[in-house]
C-alpha cells in the first residue's frame, strides 16, 4: 500500500463519524449507555477503591475508544457520557484523537474521568478537554489518600484512570486528544 493510500484511509477514519446504519437516536443512546456500563464495571473489577472515587465526586464521564496507528500517524474515535452525580443528568459525548509518531498497531481502552467539584465537570461538557503531549503522575494528593489509587491527576479536581484489555495502565499518553458534546445524541 503506498503512503498516499495510507493517508486517505487515515483522513476518512478521522474525518468521517462513526456510523450505525438503520439505527435509532434511541438505539445508539442504549448502545453507548451499555459501553459506558461495561467500562464502570471492568474500572470497578481492576480498582474497587475507584467505585466510592466515582460515586461520591460532583461527577464522572466514561468514555470507550477505539484507536489505530500506521506507519506516520494514527487516529482514534470514542464515545461516552458525562454525568452529574447530584442531578443525574447525563450528556452524550465524543471523543477525537490524532498523533503523529513511528508506529503500527489498533489499539482499545476505555476511560473514567472523575471531576471533584461541579465546575470541572461544567468545563469538560461544556468545552471538552484537550490533551497534548503525556501525561504520567501518582494517584495520590494531599488529603486524597487512596481514594483515587491508580488515577491520574489531569488538573485541578479532575482525575482520569484509563483501562486497555490488560487492565488498569499506570501512564497515559494522549496526544491532540478533544471530547466534545455529540449533538446526534443529545439534541
Amino acid at each position: 500500500m503506498n503512503r498516499r493510500a495510507v493517508m486517505i484511509i487515515l483522513t476518512s477514519m478521522f474525518v468521517a463519524p462513526r456510523m450505525v446504519l438503520g439505527s435509532s437516536k434511541t438505539e445508539k443512546q442504549a448502545e453507548v449507555k451499555a459501553a459506558v456500563r461495561k467500562t464502570l464495571d471492568a474500572l470497578y473489577k481492576a480498582q474497587p477503591s475507584a467505585r466510592k472515587a466515582v460515586q461520591s465526586a460532583a461527577g464522572y464521564a466514561a468514555f470507550s475508544n477505539f484507536g489505530m496507528k500506521i506507519l506516520l500517524a494514527g487516529s482514534g474515535t470514542g464515545e461516552g457520557i458525562a454525568v452529574n452525580n447530584k442531578t443525574k443528568s447525563a450528556t452524550y459525548m465524543k471523543m477525537a484523537e490524532v498523533q503523529a509518531g513511528l508506529g503500527i498497531g489498533v489499539k482499545k481502552f476505555r476511560q473514567v474521568w472523575v471531576f471533584e467539584n461541579v465546575s470541572a465537570l461544567n468545563d469538560f461538557i461544556a468545552s471538552g478537554w484537550t490533551f497534548g503531549g503525556q501525561a504520567t503522575a501518582a494517584a495520590k494528593a494531599n488529603d486524597k489518600g487512596s481514594s483515587y489509587e491508580g488515577a491520574i491527576a489531569v488538573g485541578p479536581g479532575v482525575w482520569l484512570y484509563q483501562l486497555t484489555d490488560k487492565g488498569l495502565a499506570v501512564e497515559l499518553t494522549a496526544k491532540g486528544t478533544k471530547y466534545y458534546k455529540d449533538d446526534e445524541l443529545n439534541g
